[in-house]
This record gives structure tokens, C-alpha cells and sequence, in this order.
């Protein structure tokens, strides 16, 4: 459900050299942000320095030297004892099932120990943190950061090791890959031959744009300005018009600033489209997160989180204050015996109980990593006979349920959740093009392949039917371009 995966490029937020979410270029205007992927970065590795030996010259081999020196015995030679001083011993430190995580970037040595991806694309992690994909590259992918560390738990009183580490599920499947052999400057030349002089080849720009990852279109664009000393959004914008541009543009957006802008509109002006939040912050991984938050302060100088919390209100403005953090746990180790006790305390919370704690359900459902939430959700299920939904249901109303339940979609099936808001967006009269376009582009190089399915499966007919069914013109021709349908 967690497929191994790498972040995609975090992708510069300006004219140089473009960024994805694994290349984790300094963006201006904000802090510089560490990739907890690349070994190296982070918090400086401690000096190597021996402890000091005060009264002691500094000596090669710890203990004692071996020395030709003769010391008088006085008739009492000095014993040997391999345990004094520091020998370098090769005995190893046991873990009673419980080792030291593995942390890099932190003071540690870089470990070789791999956590799984989902994401950007790509954790990421984590985006459902893709049932199906090892969490996208979400476009995006996954990383260490755990707040529990790889640790196994230490065995029970029956000396049975209750965790379990997490079944391998198929990788997911996207719909729109990096093109090889790749040459930008022939695509830069291709989009400006499709632009110049009188009139737009619009199926040349559709085909170079589809065919490619993000990180290909930035460096096609910045191919474009150094070849020909012309912003390739700004001639898009001058060649093409309505949710045909919209979408051109956000296939040229670098993916953290794409979704930095859709969290910025979604809470300016008057009102906040919570639908917007929940989307985004309850379906992305820690890196994903923090990438985002990166690339919002870079172009409004805020902190996400601070707009967050003054656009929402309480039991929701504290959801998504957690969430916005980024510390979800991303331990894919599952333990039974602590998720039998989460069970019992979101049990205690809610339906045993006058009234709700809503704290503790935050807490469990913001900081408990995708699998452990599984597992959780199942024990849930063996102690009451109902499913987790429906003590959410019962027990919380308004933008606060929408998010939990969203939390839910996302660890039981990731690809139908986007399913569902892609039937939502072209659902009755008119069609919710932003929804439509922000997850076309940011699934397609992700998951979209099992969103199709997931779709098909569940409404019995095609995504590509629907669209074709509600959009038109060169909009509805590169949406299907995405699906590799064009």
C-alpha cells in the first residue's frame, strides 16, 4: 500500500535550475529545508574525537598498550584484563527486540537501512499514500522521519514477537512517464514552432506536454527562455485561453508551488474551501508536507500553518494543525498488541462515552503511520462488529467528520478516494474544473492508472467516458492526453 518510491525533482520556484521533490534546491524566501532522504543533509555529524585521557599521552590501540617497555614487578607482574581501558570490542549490544532507530541526518551515522517511498512525484511517501503504490512518488514519495523509529516491539509475556511487518502490495500505476531519450531543447523547439507566427498548433503543444514528467516540462521551459529569451508560460498565456491554459499552466507549475497556490486560493478572500485543505493535507506524506509548506512561504511569505489556523476553527483548525506538522509516523512495522489498544481508547472515546474526546482520535488518526492505521481499524472492527466509519459518523458532524473519514479512505484505498472526487467534480450540472484539473495533474504520474480502475469499478463506467461526457475543445483533449488516451 507504501510502494517504494522516490520523491519526484522538488522543482525550483524560479528561473533556475528546476527543482523536484528529491532535488532539494534552497528555495528563496524561506529557511533551507533538508531532504531526510539525501544522506548527508540535516543536523552536522559529530567530530570524531576520542574521549580525552586526562594524564595519559594519546595512545594508537585503546586498553593497554602492548609496550617493550619494562616496568619493574616487584615480584607481581601486572595482570592482563582485555576488559579495562577502551578495547575495541566486537560484541554487540542486544536489542531486547528493541533497536535504536535509525535516524539519518541526526547525529547518527548514515544507515543503509531503506525505507519505503511514497509521494510527489513519486514518499512519500504517501497518495491513498498509494494503496497500490509504494506512497507516490505523489508525484511525490516517502521518506524517514518516523516518530517511532524501525523498531521492532519487544516480544510478549508468551515470548511472541507481536509485530509484523506489512504485506507487499503492486506497485501503483501511472499513466503519464518520463519520456527516454529525452531532449528538451527539441521540445522547446517543437512548442515554439507550435506558437509562432499567425494561429496556435494546439495538438503539438498537447503531445510534448502530456508525454512528459514535471520535471522534463520545467527543464523544456528552461530550455525555452535560454534558446529563445521568452518566458514559456507567458506565451502560453498569450496563445491559448479558459481551462485549456488553466491546465497547461499547472502542467508547467513545479508540483509543491501547484499545491502551495491551491491552498492560498482556497483560503483568500471571503470563505475557505475546506474541500481544499482536506484534500491535500489529509492525503500527503511528511516530505510532501514539508515541501509544500517550503514552497508557500517562498512565494507569500507566510507560514502555511499560521494561515491554516487562522482560516479554520476548532476541533477541524486542530486536525489540520496536526497534519500540517508532518510528523505522521512512517514505521511500515505493524504492531497488533498497541494497535488492539488504540482500538480500545478510540472505542472509550467516542461510543462508551457521554460526548466525545476528539483529542484522541487526533491524536491516533494524525500520528499513527498508514499501516499501523490498518491494522487499528481492523481491531476497531473485531471489538465493536461495525466499521471505524461509523463511530466517526456518529460522533463527529461538519468539516471535522469530512477529514477523519477522509483519513480513512485514504488507509483502507487510496486510488478510490481520488475516484470519488473526480466523479464529484463532473458530477450534475457544470463541473468543478479546478478539482478536475488538480488531480489530473498531480495523480498522473502517481496512481492515476488504478484511479481509472478504481473509478470503473465503482460508478461502471470509464473515467474517460465522463470526460469526454462533460469536457470539450482542446481542454477535454489534453485531460485525456493524461490519461494516454490521446
Amino acid at each position: 500500500m507504501f510502494p517504494n518510491q522516490q520523491f519526484p525533482p522538488n522543482v525550483g520556484f524560479n528561473n533556475l535550475t528546476p527543482q523536484s521533490f528529491s532535488n532539494t534546491m534552497n528555495m528563496q524566501g524561506s529557511p533551507a529545508m533538508r531532504n531526510p532522504q539525501v544522506p548527508g543533509q540535516g543536523y552536522p555529524l559529530p567530530a570524531q574525537s576520542a574521549y580525552p585521557q586526562p594524564g595519559y599521552p594519546i595512545q594508537q590501540n585503546q586498553g593497554y598498550p602492548q609496550s617493550t617497555a619494562q616496568y619493574p614487578t616487584q615480584g607481581v607482574p601486572y595482570p592482563t584484563h582485555q576488559s579495562q581501558g577502551h578495547p575495541q570490542s566486537t560484541a554487540q549490544y542486544p536489542t531486547q527486540g528493541v533497536p535504536y532507530p535509525n535516524h539519518q541526518g541526526q547525529g547518527y551515522p548514515q544507515s543503509t537501512a531503506q525505507y519505503p517511498t511514497q509521494g510527489f512525484p513519486q514518499h512519500a511517501q504517501s497518495a491513498y499514500p498509494q494503496s497500490s503504490q509504494p506512497q507516490t512518488d505523489h508525484g511525490f514519495r516517502s521518506h524517514p522521519g518516523s516518530i517511532y523509529g524501525n523498531q521492532s516491539h519487544p516480544p510478549n509475556q508468551f515470548g511472541i514477537n507481536q509485530s509484523r511487518p506489512v504485506p507487499v502490495v503492486p506497485k501503483s500505476r501511472p499513466t503519464v512517464f518520463p519520456v527516454n531519450p529525452f531532449n528538451p531543447r527539441e521540445d522547446a523547439g517543437v512548442l515554439r514552432k507550435a506558437m509562432k507566427g499567425f494561429g496556435t498548433d494546439e495538438k503539438s503543444i498537447i503531445q510534448v506536454l502530456t508525454k512528459r514528467s514535471n520535471e522534463q516540462r520545467l527543464r523544456i521551459a528552461l530550455e525555452f527562455k535560454t534558446l529563445y529569451g521568452k518566458d514559456l508560460i507567458s506565451d502560453i498565456k498569450s496563445e491559448t485561453s479558459g481551462k485549456f491554459e488553466d491546465l497547461l499552466i499547472a502542467l508547467l507549475t513545479p508540483l509543491p508551488k501547484f499545491y502551495a497556490k491551491e491552498l492560498h486560493e482556497a483560503m483568500v478572500g471571503i470563505g475557505t474551501d475546506e474541500g481544499v485543505l482536506i484534500e491535500v493535507m489529509c492525503t500527503m506524506s511528511n516530505y510532501e508536507i514539508h515541501s509544500i509548506k517550503q514552497a508557500y512561504t517562498a512565494i507569500y511569505g507566510k507560514i502555511l500553518e499560521d494561515d491554516i489556523r487562522g482560516d479554520t476553527s476548532g476541533n477541524f483548525n486542530r486536525l489540520m494543525t496536526s497534519l500540517c506538522v508532518g510528523n505522521r509516523s512512517e514505521d511500515f512495522t505493524v504492531d497488533q498488541n498497541r494497535a488492539r489498544d488504540d482500538a480500545r481508547k478510540l472505542l472509550q472515546a467516542g461510543e462508551l462515552r457521554m460526548g466525545t474526546d476528539e483529542s484522541t482520535f487526533n491524536m491516533i488518526l494524525c500520528s499513527r503511520s498508514y499501516p499501523q492505521l490498518a491494522a487499528i481499524f481492523q481491531e476497531y472492527e473485531y471489538l465493536t462488529g461495525h466499521e471505524i466509519e461509523h463511530a466517526i459518523k456518529s460522533e463527529f458532524s461538519g468539516d471535522i467528520e469530512k477529514a477523519l473519514l477522509t483519513i480513512v479512505k485514504v488507509v483502507r484505498n487510496k486510488p478510490l478516494y481520488f475516484a470519488e472526487r473526480l466523479h464529484k467534480s463532473m458530477k450534475g450540472l457544470g463541473t468543478n474544473d479546478k478539482q478536475l484539473i488538480r488531480i489530473m495533474v498531480t495523480r498522473c504520474e502517481v496512481d492515476l492508472g488504478d484511479i481509472v480502475e478504481a473509478f470503473q469499478t465503482k460508478y461502471g463506467e470509464t473515467l474517460q467516458s465522463w470526460i469526454e461526457g462533460d469536457c470539450s475543445g482542446h481542454y477535454k483533449k489534453c485531460l485525456l492526453g493524461l490519461l494516454g488516451a490521446y
